[in-house]
């Protein structure tokens, strides 16, 4: 069977579908909705869960204009129909229409937000759409109308309205003057109170289309939180939720704790995620790696040594399940609250000497940088999958980093004094083991037009704001 051919239109996404319709005196045969077809044709992957058919038993029968909180694709198994569109999204094209006779061979593909209509020309049309996303009277309650006859999509419908026939409600929809645009999907940011959640708040504080929600509002490690949570309205969600005690990890309730967050939570996204066709953004960690080697490259299999890492590795592939998704994974995260660098600035200004590790090498992450970072992937829009985010810079050691702190406080370095691991922890139970080397290859990151502040600049605006 011959492939379908898709047409563009003037509304951005509406698309017209010439399907192969082949057939015989016995009657004709169609693949409807062939998503393998369709999907190298051009249509949208809209992950249909829903048909419907509507059958027009007259002539002149019209329904519209209604534009639905889903996306739906449009044909006809008998009949003959003239069909309608006008945008009424937010944006440049609020209010461009476009018609077009529809056909069994013919197919229409209507994303989110764009008012549909028809009018039967031949009877009786069975008239089917898939959609993708449940009805339900909640549903219902987001439609968005404009009138059949408004003046300014001057619709040129075959059959005069006057003649034709309508719902009162139909009759009754506003004209284009008076609908409220529908507005685009919006941004979900979990974790809004952590590090990274508080940063992407602060760079994200004048869109009007972000939701910054903390544990309170949607804990993932609660499946009762998670199903209470309504997803429809986002077409991207950030993780910046995880569980990060990395040494109480490793006790019972710790394990049990990261786990529900950095996994079965993680999965519970993938899931809201899927269903409402969003992109998730997700922040791994490279204690994902056992730091036998660096710089770690994004296909660098994981080899985590604790619970910790194990669970981020874990979450990671669920994410990957997703066609799309970016996970940034990161290291060494500093940014507004309780961190590594505000605790050797404190020491330093109370006259307290540190020692600090010196055979652990990686590279700091400021939480402006990585907020910068996740931003500019969902701008350039990128391959989906795994991009590092750390800050550049030649990899050091956290006393290096200590010394760092020191110096730039008006302090002396030499206060820090180098240790071990192996000594720094000495005689203590229940440590988890870390990743001796964590650097990551920024070589992906760059080719995507991005580039952080090198770590030891940004570690200086850190301590000067």
């Amino acid at each position: 069977m011959n492939q379908p051919l898709v047409h563009p239109t003037d509304i951005p996404g509406l698309l017209v579908i010439d399907l192969p319709v082949p057939g015989d005196a016995r009657g004709w045969f169609k693949e409807n909705w062939q998503r393998q077809k369709l999907l190298a044709a051009g249509v949208p992957d809209f992950a249909p869960v829903q048909n419907n058919i509507s059958y027009n038993q007259a002539v002149g029968v019209t329904r519209g204009i209604h534009a639905e909180p889903w996306d739906k694709y449009i044909s006809v198994a008998t009949g003959r129909v003239f069909g309608a569109w006008v945008d009424l999204r937010e944006g440049p094209t609020f209010g461009a229409a476009f018609w077009h006779e529809i056909t069994p061979e013919i197919a229409i593909f209507v994303p989110r937000g764009v008012g549909n209509a028809f009018q039967t020309l031949e009877a009786p049309a069975a008239y089917t759409y898939l959609v993708s996303d449940h009805w339900s009277e909640a549903a219902q309650s987001h439609y968005t109308f404009l009138n059949l006859a408004d003046e300014t999509a001057a619709i040129p419908w075959p059959i005069p309205l006057e003649q034709a026939e309508l719902s009162a409600k139909d009759r009754a929809h506003p004209r284009l003057a008076d609908v409220t645009p529908v507005p685009p999907r919006r941004t979900l940011v979990v974790g809004g109170g952590g590090q990274l959640g508080r940063a992407l708040a602060a760079r994200w504080s004048e869109r009007a289309d972000v939701d910054v929600v903390t544990r309170e509002r949607l804990d993932i490690a609660d499946p009762g939180s998670v199903g209470a949570f309504d997803f429809s309205p986002y077409a991207v969600i950030v993780n910046a939720a995880a569980y990060t005690a990395v040494d109480a990890a490793e006790t019972a309730p710790g394990r049990r704790q990261a786990w529900a967050a950095n996994v079965t939570g993680v999965g519970r996204l993938v899931e809201a995620a899927r269903t409402h066709r969003a992109t998730l953004v997700h922040i791994s960690s490279d204690y994902v790696f056992d730091g036998t080697r660096a710089p770690h490259d994004e296909a660098e299999p994981p080899s985590p040594l604790g619970v910790y890492g194990q669970t981020k590795a874990a979450g990671d592939q669920l994410v990957a399940t997703l066609d799309d998704h970016y996970i940034l994974r990161t290291s060494w995260v500093i940014g507004e609250g309780a961190n590594f660098v505000a605790t050797m600035a404190s020491l330093a200004e109370r006259g307290i000497d540190p020692r600090v590790v010196d055979d652990q090498i990686g590279r700091l992450t400021f939480t402006d940088d990585l907020a910068a970072a996740i931003e500019h992937l969902l701008t350039v829009r990128p391959v989906p999958g795994t991009y590092n985010v750390t800050n550049e810079g030649e990899p050091v050691s956290w006393a290096r980093i200590a010394a760092e702190v020191f110096a730039r406080a008006g302090h002396d370095p030499a206060r820090v004094a180098p240790v071990s691991t192996a000594a720094y922890y000495e005689g203590k139970d229940g440590i988890a083991p870390r990743p001796a080397r964590s650097a990551l290859d920024l070589a992906k990151l760059h080719g995507t037009g991005f580039a952080p502040r090198e770590q030891f600049a940004a570690l200086g605006e850190w301590l000067s704001g």
